[in-house]
C-alpha cells in the first residue's frame, strides 16, 4: 500500500497530475523542465490511462527506474475488467481503446497493467526534512503516518475531501508538510492548507500540471 522515496537519490523530484493518454503532452512539458531520467524522478498521481490519445504509452511508463505512480480509479477499473470480463464500467469511463488494440499490443497492455495492480495507493518522499505525500484521490484519514491502514477504496475514488474543499472550507492532514492528489479535474490546481489537487483535466484540453517538489 506505501511506497517510499529518498529524494537524496534524485536531482530533481516532479509530481504530474492525471495523463489519461496524455503522452505527448507530458513529454513536452519534459522537454521544458529540461527533465534528465538519469537524475531526475517523475511521480504520477494516477489515471495514466484511458479518454486521451496513447493509453498504451502512458502504461510503458510503469517501471521504468524514474517513474513512479500511485494506482488510479482507472487503473482499477482496467483491472477488474480484465479479472471479470466485465467491461461496461470502464469502457463508458474511457477504456474502449483496449478494445481497438491488436492482439500483440493487448498483451503488452495486459502485461503492463499487471504492474499497475502493484503500484502503491500512498508514496512518501522524504525530501530535504521535509515529508510529501502523493495518493490519487485522497489520504483517508486525519493524520498521516507510515503503513497506516487505510481504507483502499477511499484512497483511489473518494472525493468528499475536495467537495468539502470547494464548499468553502479549509482543509488539513497532519503528519507531513504537503500532500498531492489527482482524481477531480479542476480549472486550475487547488491549495488548500497543505493539500494540493493537481488534476487539471489534460485530457480535456486544459494545461497538464507539473510540480517541482525538489
Amino acid at each position: 500500500m506505501y511506497q517510499r522515496i529518498d529524494g537524496a537519490a534524485w536531482r530533481h523530484i516532479y509530481i504530474v497530475g492525471d495523463l489519461h493518454g496524455c503522452l505527448s503532452l507530458l513529454v513536452d512539458n519534459l522537454r521544458r523542465v529540461r527533465f534528465d531520467s538519469r537524475v531526475d524522478a517523475l511521480i504520477s498521481v494516477g489515471d495514466l490511462i484511458d479518454r486521451g490519445p496513447d493509453s498504451l504509452g502512458c502504461l510503458r511508463l510503469i517501471g521504468k527506474r524514474w517513474f513512479f505512480a500511485v494506482r488510479g480509479n482507472h487503473e482499477a477499473m482496467a483491472l477488474e475488467a480484465l479479472a471479470t470480463g466485465d467491461s461496461a464500467l470502464w469502457a463508458i469511463n474511457g477504456g474502449r481503446w483496449y478494445s481497438a488494440l491488436s492482439e500483440k499490443a493487448k498483451q503488452e497492455a495486459c502485461t503492463q497493467l499487471a504492474k499497475a495492480r502493484d503500484l502503491p495507493l500512498v508514496i512518501e518522499v522524504q525530501s530535504r526534512a521535509r515529508r510529501l505525500i502523493v495518493a490519487h484521490a485522497d489520504y483517508p484519514a486525519s493524520r498521516y503516518q507510515w503503513q497506516q491502514p487505510l481504507d483502499e477504496h477511499a484512497a483511489v475514488w473518494s472525493r468528499a475531501r475536495i467537495n468539502r474543499l470547494l464548499a468553502g472550507e479549509e482543509g488539513s492532514i497532519a503528519g507531513a508538510e504537503a500532500f498531492y492528489f489527482g482524481h477531480t479535474p479542476l480549472g486550475e490546481p487547488l491549495t488548500s492548507g497543505n493539500l494540493h489537487y493537481i488534476d487539471t483535466g489534460a485530457v480535456f484540453g486544459n494545461p497538464l500540471t507539473l510540480v517541482q517538489v525538489q
